[in-house]
């Protein structure tokens, strides 16, 4: 389930290319302390494969790094168009870093619509290399150019380096028995080797990569190296880049640890994993596949042997439905969606509050409403997640705010619902679903003991000395009811939607006992233990920034550029949505402007306003990507000065 990666500080003296592809003496090598680099081209073309392997080599080479990759909405676009554009972008330093970057200083662009739809993005002097073989006239008059941009000016603020990709990637393998089709299909690997000469990335995780993918045709398995080494060999002997850079390891950055790339989906997943284990509970998963929630059911396939269970329903009702069917049996149970996919389940949420069981909904948010835009991110899921039920169905809130925070955001999921009986929303996006960075391993004894107890035999006495068993008799502190698994003698109850009576379960229409228990399943997830909200704020700022989920790593990036010149601000993130941290009302009061920057429309702030009486000011932004530092910078800035 891990990769043993030793840690960024002893990777520096680890991380060495092979000496056959070093960089010639003969050209310049600067040093860089980040440099942000996006892979743009067809759907087709291997961009995501191309960053990922580029985000796996330099993290081995111990960078700090985020990545974003972006995905076209439709499964096939049409080829060359501006829909059709798929792109790969990646930050990487010296240094600890939060964002995948606000602009790219590298854009490798495979095609015409590549080119159009990211040089919008890129600023003056950035380098862009170009696959000319693609720039036909066709291809061009598809984006809408009339003359070639490579040719007409338009490119003279940038450094343009114009390769043919296609026609070497093809010359490359004409010794292997493949058509020109299929050599084609190689040309991301010649990308990838120039851009790894060109960074001194390493090389062995790749080629051990495509020996291991390819293992079963040979034959294209040797054509992906060769493609791969002589784009590596290009970039060293050709004139057009007489310049490589060198970003160091962020030797200072982390803690001593061993590391690993993760991405937020992936974290999500061992987070399940570990938690069904520090549990002692099997893991059942019941799903739907959904876009940007599937990976989690893919990885969770692949761990039988820690005693999971994945259940690909057919439809988002029934995954939920066998979900909470494995609560009832004993199990650690899950269900991941979108937030089409929270709408569908949204009764069998009712019924899980009713029946109080521990039930894991995992929501990687994405574009709404309705379809929306599958392949985006978005944070437009809280209301929903709040109040998205008939009736009064309170629900704990968990919101991860980096890729590798899912991991411990998955255990404090699991805690809550194991320890207080109730379903818990957690609340991904797609941005930390498929966005990577370096996570730190824990040990063992790092990870919380969630151990639980199920009911063994009668808990309650009645009136004649009869011991019996109540099955919504609670525990005084946590206001949880047992948890007895099916089969256990002398511990029969009922189960089902309609209300149930206080302490014996049985059905009940009694207006008080309805009253009662619509307050008490209210008091048991305000009653929820949570930690306080922590405020970073050196300077007793007048201004607080308040965030959750996945905009932490922009408001970050951008509190420290204002600090950085000479500006007080405060910041404070919330993991825990429902209920609130204890101390939050208290954190909001000391502040004269609190500023909740979010992508929606200002559902965090609507509930903040209603609950504190707090002026809060929004700055929302619905575009389907995440915020830039610098956007938000100038935003909070105009706040402290207004």
């Amino acid at each position: 389930m891990t990769s043993q990666v030793s840690s960024p500080a002893e990777q520096a003296d680890e991380a060495v290319v092979g000496e056959q592809r070093k960089p010639a003496g003969t050209k310049d090598v600067r040093r860089l302390d980040r440099v942000i680099i996006r892979f743009a081209g067809d759907s087709g073309d291997g961009m995501q494969l191309t960053g990922d392997r580029f985000t796996s080599e330099t993290a081995s080479f111990g960078n700090d790094l985020s990545t974003l990759p972006n995905f076209p909405a439709e499964i096939r676009a049409p080829a060359g168009t501006l829909p059709g554009v798929s792109s790969f972008q990646l930050h990487f330093a010296d240094h600890d870093i939060l964002t995948p970057g606000d602009a790219p200083n590298v854009l490798v662009a495979m095609n015409p619509a590549a080119l159009k739809a990211n040089i919008g993005d890129l600023p003056r002097g950035a380098e862009i290399i170009v696959n000319t073989d693609e720039f036909t006239k066709r291809a061009m008059q598809k984006v809408g150019y009339a003359a070639s941009p490579l040719e007409d000016g338009s490119l003279d603020g940038y450094s343009l380096h114009p390769v043919p990709l296609t026609t070497l990637t093809v010359e490359a393998l004409k010794e292997f028995d493949l058509s020109r089709k299929e050599a084609e299909r190689s040309k991301n690997m010649f990308a990838l080797g120039l851009l790894s000469w060109m960074y001194h990335r390493p090389t062995e995780g790749t080629e051990k990569f495509l020996k291991q993918k390819f293992a079963r045709k040979p034959e294209i398995m040797k054509a992906n190296l060769a493609a791969f080494h002589a784009g590596w060999n290009f970039g060293e002997t050709t004139e057009d880049f007489a310049v490589s850079y060198e970003v160091a390891p962020a030797a200072t950055a982390f803690p001593t640890g061993t590391y690993r790339n993760i991405s937020g989906n992936l974290a999500l997943s061992y987070g399940l994993v570990t938690a069904s284990r520090q549990a002692d509970l099997p893991l059942f998963l019941g799903s739907y596949p959904i876009t940007p929630a599937s990976d989690i059911l893919h990885e969770l396939s692949r761990h039988k042997n820690f005693g999971v269970r994945t259940f690909q329903a057919e439809d988002e009702i029934a995954g939920i439905g066998a979900a909470l069917g494995a609560a009832f049996g004993g199990s650690l149970a899950v269900t991941t969606t979108s937030g089409p996919g929270v709408a569908l389940k949204s009764e069998t949420i009712g019924l899980a509050v009713s029946l109080e069981l521990p039930l894991l909904v995992i929501d990687i948010q994405r574009g709404g409403p309705s379809t929306g835009l599958p392949t985006k991110t978005e944070q437009a899921d809280l209301l929903q997640a709040m109040f998205g039920r008939n009736g009064e169905a309170p629900v704990p809130i968990v919101a991860p705010c980096t890729p590798a925070d899912c991991f411990d955001a998955a255990l404090e999921a699991a805690r809550i619902a194991l320890t207080y009986r109730t379903p818990v929303m957690l609340l991904s996006d797609g941005y930390l679903a498929n966005g990577s960075e370096p996570w730190r391993i824990p040990e063992i004894d790092e990870l919380p003991d969630l151990t639980v107890q199920f009911a063994q035999g009668p808990n309650h006495t009645l009136e004649d000395g009869t011991e019996a068993f109540w099955p919504y008799k609670r525990d005084p502190q946590t206001l949880a009811r047992p948890w007895a698994v099916p089969g256990t003698p002398g511990l029969e109850h009922r189960i089902g939607g309609i209300e149930k009576q206080d302490g014996t379960g049985n059905i009940s229409y009694d207006p008080a006992n309805h009253d009662f228990m619509v307050r008490i399943r209210q008091a048991k997830i305000d009653g929820i233990d949570v930690p306080d909200v922590e405020v970073d704020d050196p300077h007793e700022a007048r201004t607080l920034v308040l965030g959750w989920g996945s905009t932490f790593g922009p408001i970050t990036a951008a509190v420290r550029r204002l600090r950085a010149a000479g500006e007080s601000i405060a910041q404070a993130h919330l993991r825990h949505l429902n209920p609130f941290p204890r101390n939050l009302g208290a954190v909001l009061q000391r502040y004269d402007k609190v500023v909740i920057p979010e992508m929606n429309l200002g559902q965090l702030a609507t509930l903040i306003r209603a609950k504190y009486l707090v002026d809060a000011h929004s700055y929302n932004q619905v575009n389907g990507m995440p915020f830039k530092a610098e956007q938000l910078a100038t935003a909070l800035k105009e706040a402290i000065d207004g």
